[in-house]
């Protein structure tokens, strides 16, 4: 996306949706003075906040200037993070403008916590990328873009902070924009509607091009950082109209006539619940209405095909629904549905498998060896599973995958793992949501790697198991 075209977008009507986004960068980047910049100048902080902030920046003699503040202090909030001047646990921000409401996940820029870089990234629908004018792209800097290759995140912003120190060169800035989409380019970022990409010179400390343009630069045209996050398109509205509908079933609702003592003080009626059955969960993808044709996934059973009867949600019934709204369903048969089960759009789930062909971002101190046994949580279900092989990890000097037969902390590699019961497994590119799956530690419950479903290579020695 160019900066002209996304300036030119700022004159439409802006989205009022819930946007989530991630910071991310090495250390010292300056990830958690930019967020406190955020919420500083979008008035979203309380001013006993501020001034709990404001007296611990000046009992530290920060800012030469009187009443200047530290603006991490707003994020960084575990005692160690505010010793060391650092981030080691993602920060979850809740803010809003006039424009638009925000879910902020500050994400710490040392190599060991990658993982929690991964953690919040996951989810959101954008990540700014912060990268110290004075150092220019690094490795942390590639691991972080790789990792948002990945995940398909839908938008990429990369702020080249404190621009100040370099006195605004627009020469140092054009330089780290130039190695920025090099880098890009190799990955694939921001070409085949991967992702969009941005390149954006910002003062976190100074709060230039962060909320509002800085005359500073005025050889920069595009807009500001909030600018641009109010007006990218959440990554459900881009997917909307593009995924089938998905619905994993976290829960059999079936009171049989028993409710809760509020639910008959509100004037339900026992009778009329006596046999009401409905599955609940949260619609991962797509959409659905009343009357459309669903398919049933359940582990040793064919897909079993049915009509959608009622839509209920928060105590009323809904002729349409779609994603990411939680609610419960109600079918025309009655089929045995249980937690972990898939109600997904007629005919449009491909055959389940055994076979599991993955990408992972390993986020645990113990390797993954051939050989072991671990569990993978695929939506609501967790099956048991065998780590077959180790194909290969990425090289982020070359981001060539090579050759190994082990991942270590921080490894984004390729895998194969043969499961205890088939799963409808779908590729990650395509289906962002039920494509992704987590790999767990069958003996202390940890979460060992971010796994990403890849197509199966074909049918040669390795057996299907179609449901």
């Amino acid at each position: 996306m160019s900066t002209e075209t996304l300036a030119a977008g700022l004159e439409t009507a802006l989205p009022t949706t819930l946007f989530r986004f991630a910071t991310a960068g090495s250390v010292d980047d300056g990830k958690s003075t930019l967020v406190g910049r955020l919420l500083h100048d979008s008035k979203a902080i309380l001013a006993d906040q501020l001034d709990a902030v404001a007296r611990t920046s000046a009992d530290r003699g920060f800012g030469g200037d009187k009443g200047g503040i530290d603006l991490a202090l707003l994020t960084d909030g575990l005692r160690a993070e505010r010793e060391q001047g650092i981030t080691i646990d993602v920060a979850y921000r809740y803010f809003a403008t006039d424009r638009r409401s925000f879910i902020l996940a500050d994400c710490p820029g040392h190599v060991q916590y990658t993982k929690n870089t991964v953690t919040g990234a996951s989810t959101a629908d954008a990540v700014v990328v912060l990268i110290d004018a004075r150092k220019g792209v690094l490795e942390q800097t590639r691991r972080h873009l790789s990792v948002l290759q990945l995940l398909r995140v839908a938008h990429v912003i990369v702020a080249v902070n404190k621009i100040d120190l370099v006195d605004f060169s627009e020469q140092v800035f054009r330089d780290i924009e130039a190695d920025v989409q090099k880098v890009a380019r190799e990955l694939g970022l921001g070409s085949d509607g991967v992702a969009d990409l941005l390149v954006v010179p910002v003062s976190a400390l100074d709060g230039d091009n962060v909320v509002d343009r800085s005359e500073r630069t005025p050889w920069y045209t595009g807009p500001a950082l909030l600018e641009v996050l109010e007006t990218l398109p959440a990554a459900d509205e881009l997917e909307a109209e593009l995924e089938s509908f998905r619905f994993p079933v976290q829960l059999v609702i079936r009171p049989q006539g028993a409710l809760a003592p509020d639910a008959v003080a509100a004037g339900l009626d026992v009778e009329a619940y006596r046999d009401y059955r409905a599955y609940a969960g949260q619609i991962t993808e797509g959409s659905v209405k009343v009357g459309d044709e669903v398919s049933v996934i359940s582990p040793g059973h064919e897909p079993r095909v049915t009509t959608v009867v009622g839509i209920d949600f928060a105590g009323q019934s809904l002729e349409e629904a779609a994603a990411p709204q939680s609610l419960a369903i109600r079918l025309a048969d009655e089929i045995d549905i249980a937690r972990g089960d898939t109600i997904a759009a007629a005919g449009t789930v491909r055959e389940s498998s055994a076979d599991l062909y993955a990408a992972l971002a390993w986020l645990s101190p113990k390797p993954l060896r051939e050989g072991q046994k671990v569990l993978v949580k695929h939506g609501t279900r967790t099956v048991q599973a065998l780590v077959r092989n180790v194909t290969g990890k990425l090289d982020l000097a070359t981001f060539a995958v090579e050759p190994t037969s082990t991942l270590e902390l921080n490894d984004i590699g390729n895998a194969q793992l043969r499961l205890a019961a088939p799963l409808p497994l779908e590729n990650y590119l395509h289906h962002r949501r039920t494509g992704a799956f987590l790999v767990i530690d069958p003996i202390d419950g940890n979460t060992l790697a971010a796994g990403l479903v890849k197509d199966h290579p074909g049918d040669h020695e390795d057996e299907r198991y179609v449901i």
